[in-house]
């Protein structure tokens, strides 16, 4: 009775102990549940407050976070996000972003996201230009990178440079990057064309002083006789004079 009572004992305390222990065993580390939200990254990074306002007015950060969640979910090329701190928008000539329409602010944010996936590695093969989310009737806007000998990538629009040196995220299919400057697109803030000169005027006298114009009027009475009319004038003049002499005489 005595072995029943201890064999049963050592059950149960084995019972009580095992779940316990298998709690406590280290598993594999938790991996990211769902696609990234570019919101949260730009929130956690602190600086973006501007930017993001932007993205919101525009309904950029909604549209762009549905796109990575179909891209998670597809395995597709991903995104790349230039993201402009607030100093950079600061930094701005005063009225420039009022100075937009939606559409134009709309292409600004655009203009600022690659519909691919680039790593800080990768941008060592971009072919340039870069395509970016942006278009507009000339087709879409781009952007040229190059990176250096020492690991420095350059981004440039064609209005502003800036370099990148920090990576906010970069696990695809999102990599967001901070810059120093506002990306301007050269779409929207390049030098505008001269303006068309304007045309000859009809009336400019041609070479050696002549004229497209008439120099009398038709029918004036101003305007002196000339040819075979002078002529009948001048005959008809001598003509009564001499009537006038030969009744004097």
């Amino acid at each position: 009775m005595a072995r029943r009572i201890a064999v049963a004992a050592a059950f149960l305390a084995l019972a009580v102990v095992a779940p316990a222990a298998l709690a406590q065993a280290p598993g594999p580390a938790a991996t990211p549940s769902g696609p990234p939200n570019v919101t949260a990254i730009l929130e956690k990074g602190g600086q973006f407050t501007m930017f993001m306002r932007l993205m919101k007015e525009t309904q950029q950060d909604t549209q762009l976070n549905s796109q990575l969640n179909s891209s998670y979910a597809s395995s597709g090329g991903g995104y790349t996000v230039f993201a402009p701190t607030d100093n950079a928008f600061n930094n701005l000539k005063p009225g420039t972003l009022n100075s937009l329409t939606q559409q134009q602010q709309v292409a600004l944010v655009q203009g600022h996201v690659l519909p691919q996936f680039y790593s800080m590695d990768s941008f060592q093969t971009a072919s340039n230009p870069v395509r970016t989310q942006a278009s507009g009737r000339d087709g879409p806007y781009t952007l040229n990178i190059t990176a250096t000998a020492n690991n420095q990538v350059n981004v440039s629009s064609g209005v502003a440079e800036v370099t990148i040196n920090n990576a906010l995220s970069a696990v695809k299919p999102l990599a967001v990057y901070s810059v120093d400057k506002v990306l301007l697109p050269l779409e929207l803030f390049g030098a505008k064309a001269p303006a068309a000169a304007p045309a000859a005027s009809q009336g400019k006298p041609k070479k050696g002083g002549s004229s497209d114009a008439p120099s009398g009027s038709a029918g004036s009475d101003d305007a002196a006789p000339t040819g075979a009319a002078g002529a009948r004038v001048v005959g008809w003049s001598f003509a009564g004079l001499a009537a006038v002499l030969g009744c004097l005489l």
